[in-house]
């Protein structure tokens, strides 16, 4: 017999070991636990009995095309439900957090984590009070102010920001995914900060700086003399991201080795630290960045199958600036703001420089953006940002692909020379994808000269490597 105080939860699940556990582990918790095996039964204990929450399976009876998780924000929005799944997929679990799902595990899921979320899950305010209603389209332009740092309120910045509104609260792992510049890290803060993990740590691990043979070292911590020159004990950056969460940037950059290492960690939530001999658990999320294609990388076998889906529960891809329309306007005038504070007066752009913004292509996206807003601050000798003050390659409107082309016919001198120069330079990197040291060799430049060159142009050769 049921007790009405303690709360009653309905877990569906086809596996009968799970289900058995499972309601008795929370059972012993102090919860009422009612289990069922396929997705039918569980709607059919919905129409006739009170819960507080739904633990449901994936993969199950009844079950195939989310059946439960439909019918359940139907008709009974105001329980909270949890999905438990060991075979994760994008699109189901994208389908889920849409659907307003309150935490999203994979098996197998540790006892204490799932009570945790349970606990969670029931002190949360209903569904239904806090909930966007999913028929309508994502118009609500106040979205935008509730992430001050993401400057942008274009249709494809307002569906990206949906998508962190719903998921900042969960635990859910995340990949972040887009070109070069258009600001993986900016949106990896924004979920951070916008999660019940804000009071802790966003530690930032950049893939690309760490050598493959320190990189347990670095992540796990290692113990004084655990090898050469380990002269004291190290806390690994997995530590300190305990309780917070933990950025991978440029996750595409990560040897094979280390991506069975880092697996092991997302799956066990423990490693091990060099040269000890003790466990050490950690309660982390996982955002993950990258400019590649893990699909193709996955394909071409550079990177794991299994970690991919672990990493990618929820993948945000963020558009590149020339998809953002008046968006650019806005991020430059952020962007002016923060290079001309020092000014006595204020600075603005003229009408035929908020022209050329929105005609060029924008090939390094906000981070171009930004680097050629502090350059005409640097240069312009009024409070007006004129086209002067912008590099020559911008002033060109160039095409598609961002090369600017002038006719020779009708172009000065320096003009022509300087459309050949950028073109010349951006042809080298998309031939050495971006490799400084090949690209200056060609070019009969030494690395500092060919940076210098770059710079001028406000070219980044981080946007040509694959």
């Amino acid at each position: 017999m049921s007790d009405p105080e303690r709360p009653r939860i309905l877990i569906a699940d086809d596996e009968p070991l799970y289900l058995k556990t499972t309601g008795q582990l929370l059972h012993k918790a102090g919860y009422d636990c009612v289990c069922v095996s396929d997705a039918n039964t569980a709607i059919e204990k919905l129409q006739t009995g009170e819960f507080d929450l739904i633990l449901s399976d994936l993969s199950m009876p009844g079950n195939l095309k989310l059946e439960l998780l439909h019918e359940g924000r139907r008709n009974w929005p105001h329980i909270p439900l949890i999905v438990v799944t060991g075979v994760p997929s994008l699109p189901s679990a994208i389908e889920s957090i849409r659907l307003g799902i309150t935490d999203y595990l994979l098996k197998p899921v540790k006892y204490e984590d799932l009570l945790v979320s349970v606990r969670r899950a029931l002190s949360l305010p209903s569904p239904k009070s806090n909930q966007p209603s999913l028929k309508e389209p994502v118009q609500n332009r106040e979205l935008a102010s509730q992430f001050p740092s993401i400057v942008g309120c274009s249709e494809p910045m307002l569906e990206v920001l949906d998508i962190i509104d719903r998921i900042a609260e969960t635990n859910t792992n995340i990949l972040i995914t887009g070109e070069s510049g258009t600001g993986k890290e900016v949106v990896a803060q924004a979920i951070h900060q916008h999660s019940h993990r804000s009071k802790e740590r966003l530690q930032i691990i950049d893939c690309t700086a760490i050598p493959e043979s320190l990189f347990e070292s670095v992540l796990f911590g290692h113990a004084k003399g655990a090898f050469t020159g380990a002269i004291k004990d190290q806390v690994g950056l997995l530590t300190l991201s305990h309780r917070g969460t933990a950025f991978f940037d440029e996750i595409g950059e990560l040897p094979a080795a280390s991506q069975s290492k880092l697996l092991r960690v997302i799956q066990e939530s423990s490693f091990t630290p060099v040269g000890k001999n003790v466990v050490e658990s950690i309660d982390t999320r996982f955002i993950c960045a990258t400019n590649r294609d893990l699909e193709l990388e996955v394909s071409a076998g550079r990177f794991r199958r299994d970690l991919f889906y672990r990493l990618g529960v929820i993948h945000i891809e963020l558009p590149p600036l020339r998809e953002r329309g008046e968006d650019v306007v806005l991020l430059a005038d952020h962007f002016l703001k923060q290079s001309g504070a020092d000014n006595e007066l204020p600075l603005h752009f003229s009408l035929e420089v908020l022209d050329c913004f929105r005609d060029y292509s924008w090939p390094g996206n906000i981070r171009e953006l930004r680097n050629v807003i502090e350059r005409a601050v640097a240069l312009s000798r009024s409070e007006v940002i004129e086209l002067t003050d912008l590099p020559e390659a911008l002033r060109t409107k160039g095409a598609a692909g961002g090369s600017p082309s002038v006719d020779v016919a009708t172009g000065s001198r320096e003009e022509v020379l300087e459309s050949a120069e950028y073109s010349y330079l951006t042809s080298l990197l998309k031939k050495y994808e971006g490799n400084i040291s090949q690209a200056a060799q060609q070019a009969g430049l030494s690395r500092q000269g060919l940076h210098k060159l770059l710079k001028k142009h406000c070219i980044s050769a981080s946007d040509y490597r694959p």
